[in-house]
């Protein structure tokens, strides 16, 4: 029963891309990190992205390696300026659950489950990277980093 949070990987400049796909690097980045997730055996359950090219692509690229039963979803209430409270407020685990979305949301959010504020943060997201959270069932609300995977150390 964990929350995996993703920053979507690399993308191309609006010049290049007006959708803001992802670049050569992004993918070659997402893909390690993904083939470094399954290699540990890290399961889940579903995959959801904002409706952002970049989202997506990171989202696919994922599902590609980890082979969730419940695929990949586009779902609204994750993209860049979104209300973190309003989310955070609808998040039930029951399974292990991936988000991919886009800063400074997934900052805000880890912030806002750990320390009630948005304002505190509490950890610092890589494109690409993979933040897992997970949920101290003793103590009501009490969510704690588990573990991260990251492009760069």
């Amino acid at each position: 029963m964990a929350l995996l949070l993703v920053r979507h990987g690399k993308s191309l400049p609006k010049d290049k891309d007006p959708a803001k796909g992802l670049s050569e690097e992004g993918i070659s980045e997402v893909e390690h990190i993904a083939g470094v997730a399954k290699k540990y055996g890290v399961n889940v359950s579903r995959i959801m992205h904002s409706g952002k090219k970049r989202a997506l692509q990171t989202a696919e690229i994922f599902a590609s390696a980890l082979k969730p039963d419940g695929g990949i979803q586009e779902i609204e209430g994750i993209n860049p300026l979104d209300d973190v409270a309003a989310f955070a407020d609808k998040i039930e685990i029951s399974d292990n659950l991936m988000f991919v979305g886009h800063l400074p949301f997934m900052q805000r959010l880890t912030s806002y489950l750990i320390t009630g504020s948005i304002e505190k943060p509490v950890f610092k997201f890589q494109n690409g990277g993979i933040l897992c959270m997970d949920k101290n069932l003793e103590v009501a609300q009490a969510w704690f980093i588990k573990w991260a995977l990251m492009p760069e150390i």
